[in-house]
């Protein structure tokens, strides 16, 4: 089905930008863009659930970290500038 859209300069400019670098047609990438989109679920992931890889990946130190952290920073530091 046929289908005519305003882009906006700037948009089209880096749709063929995008089209030359990765050697597709407009059409295709409209395509992919729009099944995309379309199939992605509608609520996006929380921000706990973007950032659950990264919690707890530093496990160096043992106990209440935030109880401690001006001494940890402090002998990071410090330790550091005496290298």
């Amino acid at each position: 089905m046929p289908l005519s859209i305003q882009l906006p300069d700037n948009l089209e400019q880096q749709l063929t930008l995008y089209c030359q670098q990765h050697q597709v047609s407009k059409t295709e990438t409209i395509r992919l863009a729009l099944e995309r989109l379309l199939t992605t679920p509608n609520s996006p992931l929380s921000p706990y659930e973007l950032g659950k890889a990264g919690f707890g990946a530093d496990q160096t130190h043992e106990g209440d970290i935030t109880q401690q952290s001006k001494a940890l920073l402090k002998a990071r530091f410090i330790g550091n500038a005496d290298n």
